[in-house]
């Protein structure tokens, strides 16, 4: 089985052990530039729809906690 690519040895750049020498590195960023299309805004109903369901459950459950405990409940 061989491996892929060049032998270690046979690459231009590399220190021993492997590592390449500083200034070798590739740039931090890509060379390309420009923009892709606009994205599309996400909705904001179903986030919005969530918080008053959470709220509603809160404002519930607080009230029954207070009912309960000024013995307003049977």
């Amino acid at each position: 089985m061989t491996a892929p690519g060049p032998e270690p040895e046979e690459v231009p750049g590399l220190e021993p052990g492997g590592s390449v020498s500083p200034g070798d590195t590739p740039p931090d960023a890509g060379q390309t530039s420009g923009l892709s299309h606009p994205q599309p805004m996400p909705s904001k109903k179903g986030p919005v729809f969530a918080l008053v369901i959470i709220g509603i459950i809160i404002v519930g459950m607080a009230a029954f906690f207070l009912l309960r405990a000024f013995d307003l409940l049977d």
